[in-house]
């Protein structure tokens, strides 16, 4: 009987688990989406540059995220263009990807970030 008693309460605990993990993905999909809609109301052709490198993961999820939520942005790559290298030297940039936002550098990629950018470089 102890045993059976056991499993009732891990089962509860995975379900309760299953639950709030559900429930903290759509918190982020929805805040992920709210911010989108966000950076598509305020930004402007050619407020956001983003100097990336071909093998760089986070570029690829920022690229991603930008897409998908219609944000325009314009991209180089250092390896391929040189002067998207030379303006990456000149930044003083540490790593990829680096974002120009109204002229504003950022290093790496949050939403929040490109939002708050927006709204203090406009």
């Amino acid at each position: 009987m102890v045993g059976r008693e056991r499993w009732r309460a891990v089962a509860g605990l995975a379900v309760v688990v299953a639950l709030a993990s559900g429930a903290s993905q759509w918190w982020r999909s929805h805040l992920a989406g709210s911010i989108g809609a966000q950076l598509v109301a305020q930004v402007r052709p050619g407020d956001i540059q983003m100097l990336s490198s071909t093998t760089c993961v986070y570029c690829t999820v920022a690229r991603r995220w930008l897409t998908d939520q219609q944000v325009p942005f314009t991209e180089c790559f250092v390896e391929r263009d040189a002067g998207c290298a030379a303006r990456y030297q000149a930044l003083g940039a540490r790593g990829t990807p680096t974002l120009v936002v109204r002229g504003h550098l950022q290093l790496g990629f949050s939403p929040q970030q490109v939002l708050d950018g927006l709204q203090r470089g406009g």
